[in-house]
């Protein structure tokens, strides 16, 4: 038999098909994992124990597979700084030497491309891509364009 499964929700739901046909599905419970197959529920421990019922190994690996290429895929940059999301509205303020962008259409907040160290009370502390208003009421040195750069300052001016 061909089967293979499909991810419904990661870690905890499945469904078994054969030839695009659905067989069963699959769902975690606290005790294991509860295989739902015309109209009866079957027990399982393991997710081990359904492989070999069903002759499939890709519960875990196609979820880590999906995981890493939602991340390589969205690599945003603004001014060859990096950023978190998507930017909206992506500007570079002059006055302040600040690559700016929205989250989203509507946002009224402001966010600073890049990597930054800002000073919370005492000690500097690392930041990626900050609000505008955070870097306007801290002291901070940035953006840089890599974490490296970014950890060899914060580790500089921690030691001062």
């Amino acid at each position: 038999m061909s089967s293979n499964a499909k991810v419904l929700i990661p870690e905890k739901e499945w469904i078994i098909q054969n030839n695009d046909q659905k067989i069963a599905s699959v769902s975690k419970y606290k005790k294991g994992y509860l295989v739902m197959q015309k109209g009866q529920s079957v027990p399982f421990k393991s997710l081990a124990e359904i492989k070999s019922q069903f002759g499939i190994d890709i519960f875990d690996e196609k979820i880590k597979k999906i995981k890493q290429d939602i991340v390589s895929d969205k690599n945003y940059v603004i001014y060859d700084f990096p950023c978190s999301t998507y930017p909206y509205e992506p500007v570079y303020s002059i006055k302040q030497k600040l690559p700016l962008f929205a989250k989203s259409v509507k946002s009224k907040s402001l966010y600073c491309a890049g990597y930054y160290i800002i000073k919370f009370k005492k000690r500097w502390a690392r930041s990626f891509c900050p609000k505008l208003i955070t870097l306007e009421r801290y002291p901070y040195q940035g953006p840089f364009k890599t974490e490296q750069e970014m950890k060899t300052i914060l580790n500089a001016m921690n030691k001062l």
